[in-house]
């Protein structure tokens, strides 16, 4: 393997301070602190299934609610992501799966395309998640992390009831999909895109 694919990254603002560290040729090891108990479970799942080493400290105003923290922290993976890739030279660059939780299939869906776009299909009115926890959080932490990495990020809930099912299913998904987006294919020759950058 060729240099390392790592990112440090810091972001503080008037409602976030977010430190971050990322290793995608991980092995799954993670150190999550937020403040938010699910979240935490969430992003620590997240580094297990995509073999990403993960280390996030965040303090936000979850005194108020628990928006900022989360979308922000997307942000910030999604910029750390960005960096570590670089150039993105010989990567996959699309990754897909439909993944099964109980009751719940997710299909998720990545290109790193150097486009940001977004969608999230997802059943309306779904129940709060544990102490706060709303499940459309899950939407704006994908939306804040596809903006920054500047990804396509699709994201559908085939059928599901329960929103701890349907909210792993998509951090799992989302993992598994990046994993197989960001391997490196020894046949590829620069990056995999006739611009010939992405």
């Amino acid at each position: 393997m060729s240099a390392a694919r790592t990112s440090k990254q810091h972001r503080k603002t008037a409602e976030t301070d977010i430190r971050l560290e990322l290793n995608v040729d991980g092995t799954g090891v993670s150190d999550i602190k937020t403040g938010i108990g699910f979240f935490d479970h969430m992003l620590t799942l997240f580094a297990k299934h995509g073999l990403f080493d993960l280390k996030v400290q965040a303090k936000g105003d979850i005194e108020v609610d628990f928006h900022h923290t989360v979308e922000d922290t997307g942000i910030v993976l999604g910029n750390a992501f960005r960096e570590a890739l670089g150039a993105k030279t010989g990567i996959t660059r699309y990754g897909h799966i439909l993944l099964p939780m109980d009751e719940t299939l997710a299909q998720v869906a990545v290109d790193l395309s150097g486009r940001a776009f977004t969608v999230f299909r997802a059943p309306e009115r779904v129940d709060t998640i544990g102490i706060g926890f709303h499940f459309q959080l899950v939407e704006e932490f994908v939306r804040g992390f596809a903006n920054a990495v500047l990804a396509n990020v699709h994201v559908e809930i085939q059928y599901g009831k329960d929103a701890h099912h349907m909210a792993e299913a998509i951090f799992k998904g989302l993992a598994r999909s990046l994993d197989h987006a960001t391997k490196l294919d020894p046949r590829v020759t620069g990056v995999p895109s006739t611009k010939d950058v992405l």
